[in-house]
């Protein structure tokens, strides 16, 4: 669990600092550093569209996962019950940053395999790169959004401590094409968190979470009917 002490360290130490430059930052450059975290998130996820989507053996997909996800997660008003939980503890956009860090922070090859590799092998290279990548977006998070970004940092350590302790039945289930097609629904996340941030236009991202879990679902069941 080193490693994942220490990527939950990072994120906590990078939002104490970006928290306190923000103390700092007029709001005319707060604006700015809004849309450059958009296009950034924007970014982040176009390419992680575009690096998986060559690799993909069911190209269709990640369009049954992001249509089934995101009408169970509108049924259940996942973005509505997240945003009136996070306006307790700040602005009405922090739930959007918020959410844009939870999705930077845990859905990504490194934040996935690094548990199991620390686990199985006793190797945290993957989780030590993967705290420097998010101290540094967790100070640029907390510079526009403030120490609430902070309260993500309890999602990763929940999410890669239940990857770590169920490693030995990840490390088999996790097969290179399943982490292909979770990238691609993530990266479409991703990408629409920062729409969201942009104002281009309100995703709900939260709502399409479930879109996740149906590419899981579609390997058991394949695995099934093939075993």
């Amino acid at each position: 669990m080193l490693g994942t002490i220490v990527n939950t360290a990072a994120i906590l130490t990078g939002s104490l600092a970006g928290s306190l430059l923000k103390k700092g930052i007029k709001p005319q450059y707060q604006d700015a550093l809004f849309t450059a975290m958009g296009l950034a998130a924007t970014g982040l996820g176009i390419n992680a569209v575009v690096q998986n989507m060559p690799n993909s053996a069911f190209p269709v997909l990640f369009i049954a996962s992001l249509a089934a996800g995101s009408l169970l997660g509108t049924i259940l008003d996942l973005d509505g019950r997240f945003q009136r939980l996070t306006t307790r503890f700040g602005s009405s956009e922090l739930g959007k940053g918020l959410s844009t860090a939870i999705l930077l922070f845990c859905i990504g090859t490194l934040s996935i395999l690094g548990p199991i590799q620390s686990a199985v092998q006793g190797d945290n290279t993957y989780l030590f790169t993967n705290a420097a990548l998010d101290l540094v977006t967790s100070m640029v998070l907390a510079s526009t959004y403030g120490t609430g970004i902070a309260m993500a940092a309890g999602v990763l350590f929940l999410w890669q401590g239940s990857i770590y302790l169920c490693a030995g039945a990840l490390s088999v289930f996790l097969t290179p094409e399943l982490l292909c097609e979770i990238s691609i629904v993530g990266g479409f996340l991703i990408a629409s968190s920062g729409l969201s941030i942009l104002k281009v236009k309100d995703c709900k991202t939260l709502n399409m979470l479930p879109s996740l879990l149906v590419p899981v679902l579609w390997f058991v069941l394949r695995g099934a009917l093939l075993g």
